[in-house]
C-alpha cells in the first residue's frame, strides 16, 4: 500500500498504540520513537508497549522514557496499532494480547520476509531499515523533520546497515544520512555511546566466549553456543550476539555465522549472519523465522545440541 494510505489513516484516529519485536535492537527502538514523535506533534495519544522493559544500554535515547513493559491483564484503549521492524506478528511476544480484531493494524517494516499482516502495510524490503521507511513516510506528510527525529532515524540506519558497511546501504541511504546529519548532531558520540561501552568485567567474559567456537564445512561455517549460565556472567549493557558477530565477521573464507542462545531447557533462540553469498532469511524460515538475505534469526523448541544440529543439517544442504 502507499504512504498516503497510512497518512490518512493516522489522520482519521485519535489513540495510537506502538510496539515492535521482542529483543528490540535500536533500528526497531528508534523507529517506535520517531513514530511516536510524529503522531504526538499531530496532537495524538500515544501508548508504546514492548514484550519487556528496555534495556539499559538504550536509556540515552531521546524520549525512551516512554517506553515500557507489557502488564499482564492490563488494557490500552486505542483506535489503531502500529507495529514497526516486525516480520509477523507473532514476533512481538505478549504485546499480542492487547490487539482487538476490530482495530486498525498497520505494518511498517523491511524485512524481506515479511508475511504481510494488518489492515495496512508499508513494507519496503529495498529500504536499509525501517527508520529509512519512517523517513519517506515523514517526507510524503510533508512533516519537519526536528533535531531529536533526525538523531532517533540516524541511529536506526546505521546501526542496520552495520555503520554503512552492509550491501543494504544504498546511495539513497546515504543521500538520507546526509540530510540528518545537517541536524548538526554528533555521529561519532551516537557510535559511541551504542557500541563503544564494554566494560572490564564484560570484555574479560569476552575473551573466553569468543576463543570457543566450533568450524564446520571446510571453515565456511562458524557456530557459537550461548548457554544461560555464559549469559549470566556479562551485564545487562552489553549486547554479547552482537559483538560476537562484529568479531567473526573479519575471518576470512567464512560464509555462514551462527550463535545458539538458550532461552530455556528445550528452548534455542538461533541467529544467523552471513557474508555474501548464503540467504539465511531463507534459512531462518525454515524454522519459522526471518529476517534479511545477511541477518536473520528464529527459535527452535529445542535443546541447544539439537537445535544445532538441525541448523548444521538445513546449512549442508545449501553448501
Amino acid at each position: 500500500m502507499s504512504k498516503r494510505t497510512v497518512i490518512e489513516a493516522i489522520k482519521k484516529n485519535k489513540r495510537f498504540l506502538i510496539s515492535t519485536h521482542v529483543n528490540p535492537d535500536p533500528d526497531a527502538l528508534c523507529s517506535e520513537l520517531a513514530i511516536a514523535a510524529y503522531l504526538r506533534s499531530l496532537g495524538k495519544k500515544v501508548s508504546i508497549i514492548n514484550h519487556k522493559a528496555l534495556d539499559q544500554r538504550f536509556r540515552f535515547l531521546a524520549g525512551s522514557g516512554a517506553l515500557r513493559a507489557y502488564k499482564e491483564g492490563e488494557q490500552i484503549p486505542y483506535d489503531v496499532a502500529v507495529i514497526v521492524d516486525c516480520g509477523d506478528l507473532g514476533r512481538i511476544g505478549k504485546v499480542q494480547n492487547l490487539l482487538k480484531h476490530e482495530k486498525t493494524l498497520i505494518n511498517i517494516d523491511h524485512h524481506i520476509t515479511n508475511d504481510g499482516f494488518g489492515n495496512i502495510n508499508l513494507v519496503r524490503p529495498a529500504a536499509s531499515s525501517t527508520a529509512e521507511v519512517i523517513y519517506e513516510l515523514l517526507a510524503a506528510a510533508g512533516h519537519p523533520l526536528t533535531k531529536s527525529l533526525a538523531m532517533h532515524l540516524y541511529i536506526g540506519i546505521m546501526t542496520d546497515t552495520g555503520s554503512f558497511r552492509y550491501e543494504n546501504t544504498s546511495a539513497r541511504t546515504h543521500a538520507i544520512a546526509a540530510k540528518l546529519m545537517a541536524f548538526d548532531f554528533s555521529a561519532p558520540a551516537l557510535y559511541r555511546k551504542l557500541y563503544e561501552i564494554i566494560s572490564f568485567r564484560d570484555l574479560k567474559e569476552f575473551t573466553k566466549v569468543i576463543s570457543h567456537f566450533d568450524i564446520f564445512s571446510e571453515g565456511k561455517v562458524i557456530c557459537v553456543e550461548l548457554s544461560r549460565k555464559s549469559l549470566s556472567r556479562f551485564s545487562g549493557g552489553f549486547d554479547l550476539r552482537d559483538a560476537i558477530f562484529q568479531f567473526l565477521r573479519s575471518i576470512k573464507g567464512v560464509e555462514v555465522f551462527v550463535i545458539l542462545t538458550e532461552i530455556e531447557r528445550d528452548k534455542t533462540r538461533v541467529n544467523f549472519r552471513s557474508s555474501h553469498k548464503f540467504d539465511v532469511a531463507r534459512l531462518a524460515g525454515y524454522f519459522d523465522g526471518g529476517g534479511h538475505r545477511r541477518a536473520s534469526g528464529c527459535l527452535i523448541q529445542k535443546n541447544i545440541a539439537e537445535a544445532r544440529k538441525a541448523v548444521l543439517r538445513e546449512i549442508k544442504k545449501v553448501l
